[in-house]
């Protein structure tokens, strides 16, 4: 399993949830900083070098890829917002 994370909170949690089990997590520029993405701890995080908030789906689709020549068939958990239904 590997996580995608897409907001500052979704990489907060996501990192709170691999405390414990260690899955590699994923996320976009616009989720956490260079300094603070240097400074950061965690074993198996990545950065994208450009962002993912805007939800674009080619972009997302890239990042996807990515993920996939890195971590070849393993589910992937893309971070996304509730439904307001």
């Amino acid at each position: 399993m590997v996580f995608l994370a897409i907001t500052p909170n979704g990489l907060k949690e996501a990192l709170r949830l691999a405390a414990d089990s260690g899955p590699p997590i994923w996320c976009g520029s616009d989720a956490i900083s260079e300094q603070a993405y240097g400074a950061q701890k965690a074993k198996g995080l990545s950065r994208f070098i450009y962002p993912l908030g805007a939800r674009d789906p080619l972009v997302l689709e890239g990042a996807l890829d990515t993920i996939d020549q890195h971590h070849p068939g393993e589910v992937v958990w893309v971070e996304a917002p509730a439904s307001a239904d």
